[in-house]
Formats: C-alpha cells, sequence, structure tokens
C-alpha cells in the first residue's frame, strides 16, 4: 500500500518566486488497485507523483510505500515510473539493449534479462522480431512502447504512469492503453494513473483523487466524480463524450461505458 499524508510543496520556498504547488495532500493507494490522478495543468500531479517516486525530497508530511519512508532506497525497486513522452530517453543501439538497460543495473543474470525484455515486449504489443532493431528506426508509437517496456521489464509493484498516451493519435492510444493495463492488471501490480482524460480514468481507474490548485478537491470513484459536474468545474475537466451526449439527450444518467449508455438510450427511444 501506499499512504500519502499531509504533504506540502512549495518552489523556491523563501525567495520572491515561492509558489504553492501541493497543500495537505493525504491519500491511500490499496493493493491492486488502480487510482487516477487527474487535475488541469498546473494543478500539482507532476510534483505529486514525483514526490511519492522519492524523485523530489518531502518538505512536509510523509509517503510510506509498504511502510518504507520513501527516502528508503529499497523504494527503487518497488516504484517504476513511466514520464510523458518517456521515448525522448531512449539512448541504446538496439530495442533489447535499452529494455534491458534497467534490469542489468539491478544485477540479474543474462538469462534473466532476456526473459524479461522478451516478456515486457509481449506486453506492450512490441514484436520480439524486433529486438536488434535500433529504436530510432521505429514509428513514434513503437518507441513509446520500448520505453514503457523498459519500465515493465523492471517488475515494478507499483506503477506511476504520467500521461501515458500524450500525442498519440485515436488508434494508437486505444490500443497502448489496453495492452498496457491487459498486462499490468494480470501482474497484481498497483497503477497510479496521471491523466485530465475522463474517458481513460472511466474505462480503468478504480478510484481518482482531484486537484487544483495544488489541493484536493475530491476524492471518490469515477461514477461518484461525473455526477459532481461543479467540482469537474472548479477543476478545469470535462465528463467523458459519452455523458455529454446521454446529458444533450436530456437523459442524465450517470454512465461509464458505451454499453451503459447504449442501454438507457435503447430504452428511452424503442
Amino acid at each position: 500500500m501506499i499512504s500519502v499524508k499531509n504533504i506540502d510543496y512549495t518552489y523556491m520556498k523563501g525567495t520572491p518566486f515561492e509558489k504553492l504547488a501541493l497543500k495537505n495532500i493525504s491519500f491511500d493507494v490499496a493493493a491492486g488497485e488502480v487510482l487516477a490522478i487527474a487535475g488541469h495543468t498546473g494543478s500539482g500531479k507532476s510534483t505529486l507523483i514525483q514526490i511519492i517516486a522519492g524523485l523530489i525530497d518531502l518538505q512536509s508530511g510523509s509517503v510510506a510505500i509498504d511502510n518504507l519512508p520513501v527516502a528508503d532506497k529499497k523504494i527503487r525497486r518497488l516504484v517504476g515510473i513511466v514520464f510523458q513522452y518517456p521515448e525522448h530517453q531512449l539512448f541504446e543501439e538496439t530495442v533489447e539493449s535499452d529494455i534491458a538497460f534497467g534490469p542489468k543495473n539491478f544485477g540479474l543474470s543474462d538469462a534473466e534479462i532476456s526473459a524479461r525484455v522478451e516478456e515486457a515486449m509481449r506486453q506492450v504489443g512490441l514484436p520480439v522480431e524486433l529486438k536488434k532493431v535500433s529504436p530510432f528506426e521505429l514509428s513514434g508509437g513503437q518507441r513509446r512502447r520500448v520505453a514503457i517496456a523498459g519500465i515493465l521489464a523492471l517488475k515494478p509493484k507499483y506503477l506511476i504512469l504520467d500521461e501515458p498516451t500524450a500525442g498519440l493519435d485515436p488508434l494508437a492510444k486505444e490500443n497502448l492503453l489496453g495492452e498496457i493495463f491487459g498486462a499490468i492488471k494480470k501482474s497484481g501490480a498497483t497503477i497510479i494513473l496521471v491523466s485530465h482524460n475522463m474517458e481513460d480514468i472511466a474505462r480503468f481507474a478504480n478510484r481518482v483523487v482531484v486537484l487544483a490548485q495544488g489541493k484536493i478537491l475530491f476524492i471518490g470513484t469515477p461514477r461518484e466524480l461525473f455526477a459532481k459536474e461543479e467540482i469537474l468545474l472548479r477543476a478545469g475537466l470535462e465528463p467523458p463524450p459519452i455523458t455529454q451526449l446521454l446529458k444533450k439527450l436530456n437523459l442524465n444518467e450517470n454512465v461509464l461505458t458505451l454499453d451503459e449508455a447504449e442501454k438507457i438510450i435503447l430504452k428511452k427511444f424503442k
């Protein structure tokens, strides 16, 4: 479990440029849960996940992961983080070498590293035949998959995804999310999904934390959130397109999926 308690964070503290990023942030992430963190640009999402991953030092409050303080070096083996546009961090000559970079630093055997590389490639939908190809010869979507596979090869118990499909076309986004979440859910990993896309949150998240100006506005299920228009407005977010469609049809039902919407529409207009 991840436990976040009373986090405050201020950039350039004590200077004329001081800026509050987070104020009194507290929540837990249960084992095996998919927790979404949603909010507009500048809401504090990126600062929060970097603190949870141990990339930014705490100023106040606490973060514990499996009862270990986030400053404990053991955390590095527990938490993996995929930033926006992770393909910008590729640097090895082959796909295999790039995905294997992290596991090699863990001191694993060559056989274990090779097995992890191939498993991670399958998890993100990359043909194993691409192992010896340069990642820079691949399409943008494939490079994204290589970068994510490099994190999955570490087999993190907790995975933080920061807008993992940013910049991808709708089809590539749909395929990548489906493959990633399908593979990770099978592994039993716990996921923190950072997104402002309510459709993705409706589809994958068990709960959602909504941030605005560094403060928590809401914690609950996606279904509960979409029933609270004032929260979405304050956070600068929009409900999923299917929810908006039903509202235009004067069907103020709180739905998450197309299947739910189809049943409601057929019942209304049959």
